[in-house]
């Protein structure tokens, strides 16, 4: 290799960077050991920013376009170096490139319910989750808060922390915005302009902003959305009572269409038992069933109930019902007299029997005495 060949390869006469990874933040341009020559030309793309580090001190930021690297377009390096203006030789120095676009449907979510007070239900607990879009609007800040020294920085290394700042500020938004559950999902444009002021507040100091954020969802715990699905059947019911009818008979309909298949079945199966006995083509069975040798006999009449009568320490009886009755008549059986009958508790008084009670309804009560 010439002489020539050898101080070529020592210089870099055109910076520039492409990327096709659509994740890349920061990429660093360095080749270590080469030196950058005065005079190259720097290529910046639409969506990018170069942004000149000289021993650790953050120097100057070039938006897009081509650039011949000399003092009067890199004022801050020239004054970090003293430079001259006739100054020609070559300089060591980092550059990074900033991809300025936006990166667009990065997810967020709630890890943890959130807990507000809706002024219906009480204390609830909501999830939400939705897409959100960042950019660089400083490169310069950004280089210097977040990427540091690393060549390499992409969406997902700061992904996490933006959608930690997103959470917190949702939360804080949602809990004290006092918009019922029933009707976050009519504001949810609304909460997600809320929320996008409060995040870019604070991704400001990064050098960030986020120009788009949507809240695709917010939803309740089961046992809450249970409970809303039952009481939107009730409003769609309307009467109670009417509906409770209205299920009644189509149960009954429903039992009633069962039970009507049950008997098809059982009919079936005896007309198919019945041709079964009769033969082909309905002939007639070939020997009758035998009748039952012993039919089944009458139940026994009731055993009649007779009572027993105390008179003067002793005991009369027993007497059937009828003869109670001609007693009683006879007014020999009063309302006082004692009886027993099988199954009683003991003696009581006539009047305190049902069965006796009534003999004495017929009767009139006794005569007043003689005054």
């Amino acid at each position: 290799m010439g002489i020539f060949d050898f101080l070529t390869g020592e210089f870099i006469d055109v910076i520039h960077w492409t990327d096709d990874t659509r994740d890349t933040m920061v990429w660093r341009f360095e080749r270590e050991g080469h030196e950058i020559k005065y005079g190259a030309k720097l290529t910046v793309r639409e969506g990018q920013s170069a942004v000149f580090v000289h021993e650790g001190q953050l120097a100057d930021v070039f938006s897009p376009g081509l650039y011949m690297l000399e003092t009067n377009n890199m004022p801050i390096l020239t004054t970090l170096q003293h430079w001259d203006h006739g100054f020609k030789s070559p300089f060591k120095s980092e550059i990074y490139f900033v991809n300025t676009t936006r990166f667009n449907d990065l997810k967020w979510g709630t890890k943890n319910p959130i807990m507000c007070r809706d002024p219906e239900f009480g204390p609830v607990r909501i999830r939400a989750f939705g897409t959100y879009s960042v950019r660089v609007t400083d490169p310069g800040r950004f280089l210097l808060e977040i990427v540091g020294t690393d060549g390499e920085f992409t969406m997902d290394e700061i992904s996490f922390q933006i959608r930690n700042i997103i959470v917190q500020a949702f939360s804080r938004i949602v809990a004290g915005s006092g918009i019922p559950v029933l009707d976050m999902a009519a504001n949810t444009d609304e909460l997600g302009k809320l929320v996008a002021g409060e995040i870019t507040k604070v991704v400001a100091d990064y050098g960030l902003e986020i120009p788009e954020f949507y809240i695709e969802n917010i939803s309740l715990p089961p046992a809450v959305e249970a409970a809303m699905d039952k009481r939107t059947s009730m409003g769609i019911v309307g009467n109670l009572d009417s509906y409770m009818k209205f299920s009644a008979a189509e149960a009954l309909g429903a039992e009633n269409s069962a039970m009507a298949a049950s008997m098809g079945a059982g009919m079936g199966a005896g007309i198919g038992m019945g041709m079964a006995q009769a033969g082909p083509w309905g002939a007639a069975p070939a020997a009758a069933a035998p009748a039952a040798a012993h039919p089944a006999p009458p139940p026994p009449p009731p055993v009649e109930k007779v009572w027993h009568i105390a008179e003067n320490g002793a005991t009369k009886g027993p007497f059937s019902r009828a003869t109670m009755g001609q007693k009683a008549g006879a007014g020999e059986l009063k309302r006082e007299t004692l009886v027993w009958t099988a199954g009683q508790d003991g003696w009581k008084p006539a009047e305190d029997v049902a069965e006796l009670a009534q003999l004495f309804t017929v009767l009139p009560p006794p005569p007043p005495p003689a005054g």
